[in-house]
């Protein structure tokens, strides 16, 4: 009984899951999934790994036994209309996440565990905590396909004003629309203990509190010793080299 459960299962979701190449009806080959994750890891920012190893397997039970408590997406109609992301593109990112979360959602330490996996060098917890939370705009503890793909509709094919709300969402840590200092220095030391440490030339251990004093120069206008959202978007629109930042998630996929 429960085999025939899961067939249906199956059967009802492999438009989304992408389960066979929707060019050749078989199965993707090796090739096709490293560049499929290759791809669904660039889209996380500051998350540009030059190589890509994989998060532990599951064992054969544990997949069965996933496939049948298994969290259920949105239609791919609906995701159609609440992203920019075409049907192709909905099933590739489905595909990848359904290979690293299996379950279909992903809580903050499995998030953590993949995250770990492009930074073996450096500790990249704090910052998966961060950016964990900004795709958590539920606040139920977990991240959903729908959640993962509205943030990443917005980071690759938001309007400028649409991308910098995100990221300015993700630098105000405590929600209450201004960045403060001590925010924007747990964001760099996040940022350095998951990189910084592992560059060449190795970054001075003053370079996060330097960067905060830097972000606050451009940004805190009026000099009242936070950043609003206002004073995030007109600076960022007027910084070059923030724009053309943006532009590099164009054409990811």
């Amino acid at each position: 009984m429960k085999a025939k459960t899961r067939e249906q299962s199956l059967s009802d979701s492999r438009e989304l899951d992408g389960s066979y190449d929707q060019l050749t009806g078989n199965p993707p080959s090796s090739q096709s999934k490293k560049t499929i994750k290759q791809r669904f890891l660039k889209l996380l920012p500051c998350c540009q790994p030059s190589a890509t190893p994989s998060v532990s397997q599951y064992s054969i039970e544990d997949d069965f036994e996933l496939s049948t408590v298994c969290y259920r997406p949105e239609g791919l109609e609906k995701l159609l209309e609440q992203t920019k992301f075409t049907k192709k593109e909905l099933q590739i990112l489905y595909r990848g996440f359904k290979n690293e979360c299996p379950s279909g959602v992903v809580n903050e330490e499995t998030f953590k565990l993949i995250y770990s996996q492009f930074f073996p060098q450096g500790d990249s917890s704090t910052y998966a905590h961060f950016l964990f939370d900004a795709f958590d705009t539920q606040k139920n503890g977990s991240v959903s396909f729908e959640d993962f793909v509205a943030g990443l509709s917005i980071i690759l094919r938001g309007s400028i004003n649409d991308r910098l709300n995100w990221a300015f969402n993700l630098y105000d840590l405590n929600k209450d629309g201004c960045i403060t200092k001590e925010e924007m220095t747990d964001i760099m030391k996040s940022i350095y203990d998951m990189m910084g440490k592992c560059t060449y030339p190795s970054m001075k251990e003053t370079a996060p509190s330097e960067h905060v004093e830097n972000f606050f120069q451009k940004m805190d206008r009026n000099k009242d010793g936070v950043v609003t959202i206002d004073e995030f978007i007109e600076s960022c629109q007027k910084d070059e080299n923030i724009m053309q930042s943006m532009q590099l998630f164009d054409n990811v996929i």
